[in-house]
């Protein structure tokens, strides 16, 4: 039984829809360390995700996504946080005229945040060498 499942519908069809998952599946393989893997199908799509401590899949169709996650002991504990996240963000996503591009715009300004905030450690460090 998964530990998170996440179902919303959504109006994307099947194409835009396997935009928004394919691109999620670049960004978590980049920013979380999963391994992915993207099979499509006719009228659905899967990506199988694992990493320590989690995996899964979601199932991608027309109007639909699935997400059904298994989470280790140690993020376990972190389950209603993780969840919460997820559904923040999807829902956000989904509620945007064009949600691939959206997305790209979020992950732009978290990448900017976790620059500045290296960029202001280091000069940090610098003035105390």
């Amino acid at each position: 039984m998964p530990d998170i499942q996440i179902h919303r519908e959504h109006t994307l069809g099947l194409v835009e829809a396997r935009k928004l998952a394919f691109r999620w599946a670049e960004l978590a393989e980049q920013k979380f360390d999963m391994a992915c893997s993207y099979e499509e199908g006719k009228t659905s799509d899967l990506v199988s995700f694992t990493r320590s401590g989690v995996n899964g899949e979601l199932k991608i169709t027309a109007d639909r996504f699935e997400l059904d996650a298994r989470l280790g002991f140690l993020l376990g504990v972190f389950k209603d946080r993780i969840e919460g996240e997820i559904v923040k963000n999807l829902d956000q996503l989904l509620a945007q005229e064009e949600p691939l591009k959206a997305l790209d715009v979020a992950v732009a300004k978290v990448t900017a945040k976790v620059t500045a905030k290296s960029a202001a450690g280091k000069a940090k460090s610098v003035k105390k060498a």
